[in-house]
């Protein structure tokens, strides 16, 4: 017989393969000498109580050998010069998802992407850490890989309802992310490792007869003589791409695309989002909170860099920790030279001193209705341009950052003196009650005392908010039909993805990436 068991075990025995059987032989009633072989099939950490334990669960093989695991493995096959067309925008985890699932089902995917390969956009990236230039289209939130390539590759969807998760995973893992993703609870790749796992799934798109095509920003969409259907679109550099399928999969930021969307009259909708400030700590305050240790223990070997998870509610807005970067770093998330926008980000070994993550509070589009006369549905867009224009004139240049102590942030005085910080341009004392709607301010402090009584030493005296966290999600949706996937007023235009406004981080992108494929592919066969 072949079944799933469910064990615990403490941390020093979790890897044991003997102990592992001789649990699951208890919990299953029935001798050791029984069960032939354990495969675990997912991991987590219970941290609630000391000693620290890890649950398991394993296929357990009784009486019965296990056969050998199947081999993550994708192929493409290659694609018929006569396939259908299919323009993608943007090569972001929806536009990379969208892009494999149209080669399997035989249609020839065109990726138009307006930054840099994930390779020379990591080298983009170093000027901005030491105060640098801004490269316009290749920078944390451009290029391929999209925002999340290099904001830890959290991959941490895992409800059935959204569509194939494990798909997704394998499909990592088949591009070379770490097999353990498939069985740990939290996965996270790693933004030292993502680059590679992308530069292979491209490498796939190229090998099956895809396109992929960078520095190809998207300036126009070419339309039928009526204007009701698409044909296909134009870049900057004045190329045309002919397609009468484009899955728009731009991401949050691209603040260009919604604006062309409305000069070409199509309708945008406002949408609620979130903004707020990081919150860094010692990565060692965290452990001792999490891990319940002692003032002078240190985290024991084998447990990870401790992670935390806080929501609540203030006023009917929610407030809550966002994309909590353990063992990470803040970095300058900006895409124009008047602004400071921040985000976390962590390798795959989590070892940097600090902890990082978004503090944030809910913003509803009636919060932004003060730029909506001038701005109209992109009234939160102008909404979160404010308070990073607000945040770059407190920096004072060169992405500095305005940052605050915790307590200072509670107490409503500008800090003395600022703790170490990981944000390599640097942070300068600066009121951040002064930056932010009274709103988001005040649901911010209600939080970070209700915070503190859950997580010890969560405000403070080491605990630093830096300013501000602005892109959590896109303030607007582009509308589609619910069945078609397509813009009720643009025949062929599927919009998709975070940009579009219907996920939230990289697999439900990758998620929704492959369902507009299936939709476009299922439209050409009609």
């Amino acid at each position: 017989m072949i079944t799933r068991v469910d064990i615990r075990l403490p941390l020093a025995e979790a890897a044991d393969d003997a102990a592992r059987r001789r649990e699951a032989a208890s919990v299953l009633g029935v001798e050791t000498a029984r069960i032939r072989g354990v495969r675990l099939v997912r991991e987590s950490l219970d941290a609630r109580h000391r000693p620290i334990r890890k649950q398991l669960r394993l296929e357990a093989g009784v009486d019965e050998e296990l056969r050998p695991a199947a081999k993550i493995e994708r192929f493409y096959g290659s694609i018929p010069s006569a396939a259908r067309r299919i323009i993608l925008v943007g090569a972001g985890p929806a536009g990379l998802f969208a892009a494999l699932r149209c080669l399997e089902l035989g249609a020839r995917p065109v990726i138009l992407e307006r930054g840099r390969d994930v390779e020379t956009r990591r080298r983009d990236l170093l000027p901005l850490l030491g105060g640098g230039p801004l490269a316009e289209d290749s920078n944390y939130c451009f290029g391929e890989g999209g925002a999340g390539a290099f904001s830890d590759g959290k991959l941490f969807t895992r409800a059935a309802k959204r569509g194939p998760v494990r798909e997704i995973y394998e499909t990592f893992a088949a591009h070379g992310a770490p097999l353990s993703i498939l069985t740990e609870a939290h996965p996270h790749i790693g933004s030292d490792l993502l680059p590679g796992v992308v530069k292979a799934m491209r490498e796939s798109i190229l090998r099956a007869g895809g396109e992929v095509h960078f520095g190809a920003r998207v300036t126009r969409l070419l339309r039928s003589a009526d204007g009701t259907r698409l044909r296909g679109v134009a870049t900057r550099d004045g190329r045309e791409w002919e397609g009468a399928v484009v899955i728009l999969a731009t991401g949050h930021s691209a603040r260009d695309v919604y604006r062309l969307l409305l000069d070409e009259g199509i309708s945008l909708e406002r949408k609620a989002f979130a903004v707020g400030v990081r919150i860094e700590h010692p990565q060692s305050a965290i452990d001792a909170a999490q891990y319940h240790l002692g003032r002078r223990e240190t985290r024991p070997q084998g447990l990870p860099a401790a992670a935390y998870s806080l929501a609540t509610k203030m006023d009917g807005r929610g407030v809550h920790s966002f994309c909590m970067c353990p063992g990470g770093c803040i970095v300058p998330a900006v895409t124009a030279s008047d602004e400071v926008v921040v985000n976390g980000m962590s390798l795959s070994g989590r070892d940097s001193p600090f902890a990082n993550a978004g503090l944030v509070v809910s913003v509803e589009p009636e919060d932004t209705d003060a730029f909506a006369a001038e701005c109209g549905a992109l009234s939160g867009v102008a909404f979160q341009k404010a308070i990073e224009h607000a945040a770059s004139l407190a920096g004072g240049g060169a992405w500095r950052a305005p940052a605050q102590r915790a307590a200072d942030f509670l107490a409503g005085r500008v800090s003395a003196s600022l703790p170490a910080t990981s944000y390599s341009p640097g942070v300068v004392p600066a009121d951040l009650r002064a930056l932010l709607p009274d709103g988001v301010a005040r649901r911010l402090r209600g939080g970070l005392r209700l915070f503190e009584r859950r997580l010890r030493g969560f405000a403070g005296t080491d605990a630093l908010l830096v300013g501000c966290e602005t892109r959590t999600s896109a303030p607007v949706r582009i509308p589609r039909d619910p069945e078609t996937l397509m813009h009720p007023c643009l025949k062929g235009l599927y919009p998709c993805g975070e940009g579009a406004g219907f996920a939230g981080g990289i697999v439900s992108a990758a998620l929704d990436g492959r369902k507009c494929a299936e939709a476009a592919v299922a439209a050409f066969r009609q």
